[in-house]
């Protein structure tokens, strides 16, 4: 491999011939090798608030106009992914993502006097000019969980919520038992049953939504503790509108930047929502695997499609691994969740350094439930089918629509009737006729799976 060398503060290190990055960067490569890279969405993050820095800079005439056109160009082939092999830092490096800012700020610089034939960009006084890696750090972090929750989570969750609104359309008139602890249940249709899981996705995106506006708040413009020392004093309101008027969304700058440095609150309120939707899913996964139990010895009152085989033993065995998939995303990020939360009560006076690790366990947990949730919608939901059946089978093998009973005999005597009935294994008719609460025909009126679907009245 050939090499060139660069120079830093701390003196001269090669760095390999054709990459853009810098001295800063090949140290940093050299002395953390340790787990996956820097999420590459953060670094297109860090595309867009470079440019935007740049635009501002240049408006505040704090930076010449060809030296932030210059950036500008290099930011846009960041953000399109063109340059993503020149970011090859990790995940666990300084907590404060120092190393990160800097990788882009070479980048940008080489690629840009590459351009320009010349060297007019230096990555510190031009590409960083009015920023600090302790305000740049944390305004990726935001950009890039606003934009993947809204690019790729949400969609999933709309295109789920299009298939159960189906579903429960198409299953309105299907009667079946319901269940509670595990046990028999009064009835329900099985579309009343879709819609609650229709619900819980739709009121999970809600609450992510209403969590969005706390990280929309920008820490750029604080630059290294929070005081703005280096900064125009507009730096940190005219960068936010250039944030906004790139990535389409809205951004502002936060009022208090001391906050905004060393708390990562706003991260941990959006992913305590996140670990909601995800205890959602695991609890519907877990209702379709047990609905869909069997075929003969389960519960399997629906049908699920039949992606795979299931067992390398058990010749013609298909599982519910969609479900499966979706059970294990969830446990992934309750276990971000947990990560996210004690990392974020670290901030030890104006910083705090585990933001690296946040910010890449938060957007795991965002794309993990995205491609779970659409994997899920494509592969499983969309192929469920009622069982009849299995459904009318054991409707007329329940013991609880002896609660159709309680306005006509009271509570005490239909418990005796449901009692009888298990006991002695015939059919709540024959044990309330044998008793003489009622005979046939009031039962035949009094009990109609129908009428026990809804309030009374």
């Amino acid at each position: 491999m050939e090499y060139r060398v660069e120079k830093d503060t701390m003196g001269e290190i090669k760095v390999p011939r054709d990459v853009y990055w810098g001295a800063q960067t090949q140290r940093s490569f050299q002395n953390f090798r340790i787990g996956k890279r820097m999420p590459i969405e953060v670094i297109k993050a860090f595309g867009i608030l470079k440019k935007a820095a740049a635009i501002t800079n240049a408006r505040l005439g704090q930076l010449g106009e060809n030296r932030a056109d210059l950036i500008c160009d290099v930011c846009d082939e960041i953000i399109d992914g063109k340059l993503n092999k020149h970011f090859p830092l990790v995940v666990y490096q300084t907590g404060s993502g120092t190393q990160s800012n800097m990788n882009v700020n070479e980048v940008i610089a080489n690629r840009g006097n590459e351009i320009a034939e010349e060297k007019i960009l230096h990555p510190n006084d031009h590409v960083n000019k009015s920023q600090s890696s302790n305000d740049t750090f944390p305004t990726a972090m935001h950009i890039s969980a606003i934009i993947e929750i809204k690019n790729k989570l949400f969609p999933a969750c709309d295109g789920m919520i299009k298939t159960l609104s189906r579903l429960e359309e198409e299953n309105k008139d299907v009667i079946k038992i319901g269940r509670t602890h595990l046990q028999d249940a009064t009835p329900l249709t099985l579309g009343q049953e879709i819609s609650g899981w229709e619900s819980m996705i739709i009121h999970d995106k809600k609450m992510i939504e209403s969590t969005l506006e706390s990280l929309s708040e920008l820490a750029l413009g604080g630059t290294a503790v929070g005081t703005g020392l280096n900064a125009h004093k507009d730096f940190g309101k005219l960068v936010a509108h250039e944030i906004s008027e790139i990535t389409g969304e809205i951004f502002v700058t936060a009022e208090n930047k001391f906050h905004s440095l060393t708390s990562k609150d706003a991260l941990v309120f959006t992913h305590g929502a996140l670990k909601a939707l995800a205890a959602d899913m695991m609890k519907i996964a877990n209702d379709v695997r047990w609905l869909a139990s069997g075929p003969r010895c389960g519960i399997g009152e629906i049908n699920i499609p039949e992606n795979e085989p299931g067992s390398s033993i058990m010749p013609g065995k298909v599982n519910p691994t969609q479900c499966e998939a979706v059970t294990m995303v969830s446990v992934k990020v309750m276990g971000n969740d947990t990560s996210i939360g004690i990392a974020a009560s670290q901030g030890n006076f104006q910083l705090n350094v585990f933001m690296p690790l946040i910010i890449n366990d938060f957007l795991e947990s965002v794309r993990l439930l995205a491609e779970a949730i659409h994997s899920f919608d494509k592969n499983c939901l969309m192929g469920i089918t009622p069982n009849m059946e299995k459904i009318n089978e054991n409707n007329n093998r329940s013991l609880m629509i002896v609660t159709a009973l309680n306005p006509f005999i009271g509570y005490e005597k239909s418990a005796i009737v449901a009692k009888k009935a298990f006991n002695e294994n015939i059919s709540l008719k024959e044990a309330g006729v044998q008793l003489e609460y009622f005979n046939s025909e009031n039962y035949d009126i009094w009990v109609k799976l129908e009428n026990m679907i809804k309030p009374l009245g």
